[in-house]
């Protein structure tokens, strides 16, 4: 291990320029996680597709993404960030309009499913490129702070930007929005971005990649297919089952191969480890947020996409006031727990306010409350969760730790939207069979199905709040370490001298 000291900020002169695209990036994820889901109706229409076949879609994409995440970093951090950068900006691009011009089901699936693979090299790959650039805490703060409210605002942006892409021109429209983006991203990413690859040849680990890629697509597939064939079913259950066995005897050969896909001492950390954890629960918590309060727009209180998208800006805003106008101004200053515990708190409010909606209820006193509340807490999480996910880390070790954040939110997001949907669902059916079906009753069966989901989620963000304020004893900036401390810095990675690590409690 080296003991070089971070390179200086003038080591990477363009780093805010670099950013930019960097979050164009990250804002097409974002964007295209939620802006597909407004337009699925018209896409089912159009092409002819079943009611059955339909899930696919959004499936197609999740599984590859999810699935392929660890493997993507990995790939960034061999084959060099800024070529891998715009390699999936490109496949991305290609991925975007081969959807929007597609003729049929199958056409389309294979390019969500394409558009996935090229993300889950993207994702993990802009992340890690945002962690070697930035190093002094107070620039990495803002960074972070940066990065944070893109990936809490993009959602609800993607929801504003499915409804009016799909109300004024086509659907095909919530595909090709990507093109732009990605090429805009491109381009500044080859202009900006620094380049270098890792020194010696790249040998993965093959045993690894399969193991846990299995492991993964067993576990979002099985919580994808629980609302429809139930979790007590036997295919759901040897899904989920066979996912876990994979990912332990993924965990037991990275203890025993000489280049592991991702080094346990990446996740073993109580740092990292509570980071990830915020943020799978802080995904969970999120995506539910968007699911049940566009349902309620929608088939409650009656809004049309776009008006629904227009709804979602109040929450747009909160994050990114508290991502980049608190939680980045305090990031250098105080201990991490002491942003994430409050955010989570925050979020269980939000959720536990759902509890007061009604058909009646108005949207200022109702579905607005919920959305600032939790879009503040959302925005305290965030940018703090992604910086201490990967400050610290060894940077060869960069682009897999990214990954690791990415398939946190990917797989956490998975399962709670799959456990509180089908609360929802179960609650509405109860509440129907006990009080008759009628227009009148089947509103109020969907609100209590909103309201006892929003308990759970509740009860979700506490459970994570508690652990975090446990197990992450990490001090402020500067601070003394309550413990030993283990540097982790290497050597360089993408023109990076090294990382100056934050202590390392494992």
């Amino acid at each position: 291990m080296s003991n070089t000291k971070a390179p200086p900020p003038a080591a990477f002169p363009r780093r805010w320029g670099a950013l930019v695209f960097i979050g164009l990036a990250q804002l097409m994820l974002m964007l295209d996680a939620t802006v597909v889901n407004i337009a699925l109706p018209s896409m089912q229409g159009d092409l002819a597709i079943s009611d059955g076949d339909r899930q696919w879609i959004i499936t197609a994409y999740t599984l590859a993404f999810g699935g392929l995440l660890l493997l993507g970093g990995r790939i960034a951090d061999y084959t060099g960030r800024k070529r891998a950068f715009l390699i999936a900006l490109v496949g991305f691009t290609a991925a975007s309009a081969l959807g929007g011009a597609a003729g049929n089901f199958e056409m389309l699936l294979i390019a969500r499913a394409a558009q996935g693979a090229f993300g889950a090299l993207l994702g993990p790959t802009a992340l890690s490129l945002l962690t070697v650039m930035f190093t002094e805490p107070k620039e990495r703060a803002k960074a972070f702070g940066i990065w944070g409210g893109i990936a809490g605002a993009g959602g609800a942006f993607g929801l504003l930007a499915g409804g009016a892409l799909t109300d004024y021109l086509d659907w095909r429209w919530c595909l090709y929005i990507n093109i732009p983006i990605a090429l805009a991203a491109a381009i500044g990413g080859y202009l900006m971005l620094p380049g270098a690859r890792r020194e010696g040849g790249a040998r993965f680990d093959i045993p690894g990649v399969l193991l846990v890629t299995g492991g993964l697509v067993a576990i979002v597939y099985g919580t994808g297919r629980a609302e429809s064939d139930g979790w007590g079913s036997a295919t759901i259950i040897g899904l989920l089952a066979g996912g876990a066995v994979l990912l332990a005897a993924f965990a037991v050969v990275e203890t025993r191969v000489a280049q592991p896909l991702l080094p346990l001492r990446v996740v073993a950390d109580r740092t990292r480890g509570s980071a990830y954890l915020a943020v799978a629960v802080v995904g969970a918590g999120m995506f539910a947020a968007f699911l049940f309060m566009t349902y309620y727009l929608q088939v409650v209180k009656g809004y049309s996409p776009i008006r629904t998208g227009v709804a979602f800006l109040p929450m747009t805003g909160a994050v990114l006031v508290s991502a980049g106008g608190l939680a980045s101004r305090l990031l250098p200053k105080v201990a991490p727990r002491l942003l994430i515990v409050p955010g989570m708190l925050l979020g269980a409010a939000g959720m536990l306010w759902m509890l007061r909606l009604d058909p009646g209820t108005s949207y200022a006193s109702g579905v607005l409350v919920c959305q600032l509340v939790f879009g503040l807490g959302a925005g305290m999480i965030m940018p703090v969760a992604m910086n201490y996910a990967t400050h610290g880390v060894d940077p060869r070790d960069a682009g897999v730790a990214s990954a690791s954040v990415n398939t946190s939110q990917q797989v956490g997001s998975s399962i709670g939207i799959a456990l509180l949907n089908t609360i929802a669902t179960s609650t509405t059916a109860d509440y129907l069979a006990e009080h008759g079906p009628n227009p009148a009753i089947a509103k109020l069966a969907l609100v209590e199905g909103f309201g006892a989901a929003g308990i759970w989620a509740a009860g979700i963000l506490l459970c994570g709040a508690l652990i975090v304020a446990l197990l992450m004893n990490t001090p402020r900036p500067g601070g003394k370490a309550p413990a030993a401390t283990a540097t982790a810095t290497a050597a360089p990675a993408d023109g990076a001298e090294g990382v100056e690590p934050l202590p390392a409690h494992t």
